[in-house]
């Protein structure tokens, strides 16, 4: 039986599990291809621009997920931090990331496809595009960012 997601943004972000078009929690496996990603713009936890497909779980609950995420070319996430662990495995183009209080290009390092970062729970990092980029973000939730700079997050820009 085929799984989609899809992506509410009421307030942030919440997904939710729709099979057949009711809501159930996660309970059995999930088989996705690339080309069954149901695309939605990412939340405003991040700046605009980015796509978000949820394969699994709720991002905003305490318990685990996966989401693909998709960048345009010349993306910069600024200075942030998460209250748990982020796992990340780029699955197209070249991702950056570093690790400071400011977003530093001289200072990243290139993951190509196959790469993967782990980003610890309180560790202050920064990423970027020059091309588009796919990748998978997985972890135990809620996700959350917390900008270095309150001004770099875009939940302040209303």
């Amino acid at each position: 039986m085929s799984r989609y997601f899809s992506v509410a943004m009421a307030g942030g972000l919440a997904a939710v599990l729709l099979v057949s078009g009711a809501a159930v929690a996660q309970k059995a496996h999930v088989l996705a291809t690339v080309n069954d990603a149901k695309w939605g713009p990412a939340p405003p936890l991040v700046p605009p621009g980015a796509q978000i497909a949820v394969l699994s779980g709720d991002p905003m609950k305490a318990v685990p997920y996966t989401v693909r995420f998709k960048f345009p070319a010349n993306y910069v996430i600024p200075a942030h931090s998460h209250p748990a662990d982020e796992n990340v495995a780029i699955t197209s183009g070249e991702f950056f990331m570093g690790m400071g209080d400011k977003v530093d290009k001289t200072h990243a390092t290139s993951l190509p496809v196959g790469g993967y970062a782990l980003m610890p729970a309180g560790m202050n990092h920064f990423a970027f595009t020059k091309g588009e980029v796919t990748l998978l973000l997985y972890g135990t939730g809620p996700v959350d960012f917390k900008y270095v700079n309150p001004a770099d997050d875009p939940r302040n820009h209303k």
